[in-house]
């Protein structure tokens, strides 16, 4: 009898023991989450480094947004971000991409070379839909920048002449200088001429051109520094940049027929996830379409794709009448096909006047 009593009483202690226990584990369950919580922010790195990977002529503009950037992530996070850059020809660019260039946020001259990226399995379809206005953060369209008051250029058929020297870039390795040369087609096209005619305006123009730089900043460079040529197509951005800078060369901005020069920005998702950069990179990508980023756009010659901006600077960017698009042209697909395939009408073209 008094070891059944004394069983009784050692399951009594030992159901009171486990009751005791689940009740200090109950208590202690929040304190736990809160030093886990506290840990995972402890082990959040102090800094952390993103690549961004554009074409030449954005960085005057990225070199003033990405300080406003940093400092507004640190307020916020407490975390410190260091941004390397890297610019050159935007077909270049993607190249390196591809290649193995570990870039976090692309800003590339047209939605063709990150679309390349896209082929490439490193950026995830529909990426135009991520981020506002399509994912075009700024704008442009072409200029023609003379040489001097002398040089007899007033439209975009006088650059046919054979007394015209003119300074463009290659379009097999400059985004830029795609647009240039379908500036020059789409200007014939829109105005109602033929295929055919469009194509050997295209031909004389490109007989003007004595040498085909990397990118636009080189071709500026041979323009401005180096004093060749009597016309460069460039950028509208370009001439107000350099306006700024003191260079006060005559041009001309076609607003008969012009082409809108969209200029999109993406996050690379196979390398920011790979780095674990996605939440600071698309931060980034944002930021880019707030009135802050495109005010320095706007201020360093690009048109901004935020409308209270852009009525800021109305005066700065004259009216185009016939602005075009590269939908207009057939959308980029059909346009690379038909224009900058290894074979196609830019290299047929370049057998043709002797200078491939």
């Amino acid at each position: 009898m008094q070891i059944m009593i004394r069983s009784k009483q050692f399951i009594g202690w030992m159901l009171a023991g486990l009751i005791a226990s689940g009740a200090i584990a109950s208590c202690a369950t929040p304190q736990n989450e809160a030093s886990d919580t506290s840990q995972a922010q402890a082990q959040q790195p102090e800094e952390v480094q993103l690549t961004l990977v554009s074409y030449a002529v954005t960085q005057s503009a990225y070199e003033k947004i990405i300080p406003q950037f940093t400092e507004q992530w640190k307020a916020q996070t407490g975390q410190d971000v260091i941004i390397e850059q890297s610019y050159g020809g935007s077909g270049s660019q993607t190249r390196a991409v591809i290649d193995g260039l570990e870039a976090d946020v692309v800003a590339l001259a047209l939605a063709l070379d990150t679309k390349q990226i896209e082929a490439a399995g490193l950026i995830e379809p529909n990426w135009e839909q991520e981020l506002s206005n399509g994912s075009i953060v700024h704008k442009s369209v072409a200029a023609l920048v003379k040489r001097d008051d002398s040089v007899n250029v007033s439209t975009w058929s006088d650059l046919a002449n054979e007394d015209v020297e003119v300074i463009t870039a290659n379009p097999k390795t400059s985004g830029g200088a795609r647009w240039n040369y379908l500036a020059l087609w789409g200007a014939m096209t829109q105005a109602g001429r033929t295929e055919q005619e469009a194509q050997a305006f295209t031909e004389r123009v490109f007989a003007n051109v004595p040498i085909l730089p990397k990118d636009a900043r080189e071709s500026s460079d041979i323009f401005y520094q180096q004093g060749q040529g009597d016309v460069l197509i460039n950028y509208e951005n370009e001439v107000l940049l350099a306006k700024q800078q003191g260079q006060d060369i005559p041009y001309i901005i076609p607003t008969d027929y012009n082409i809108s020069i969209d200029n999109p920005i993406a996050v690379v998702d196979a390398n920011v996830d790979q780095r674990g950069t996605r939440e600071v990179a698309e931060a980034f990508a944002e930021f880019l379409f707030t009135p802050e980023a495109q005010r320095e756009f706007a201020q360093v010659g690009f048109r901004p794709v935020d409308t209270t901006v852009a009525q800021e600077f109305a005066e700065q960017y004259p009216t185009i009448e016939n602005l075009f698009t590269v939908e207009d042209l057939g959308g980029w697909d059909e346009i690379q096909a038909q224009f900058f395939d290894s074979g196609a009408e830019f290299d047929k073209m370049m057998v043709k006047i002797g200078q491939q």
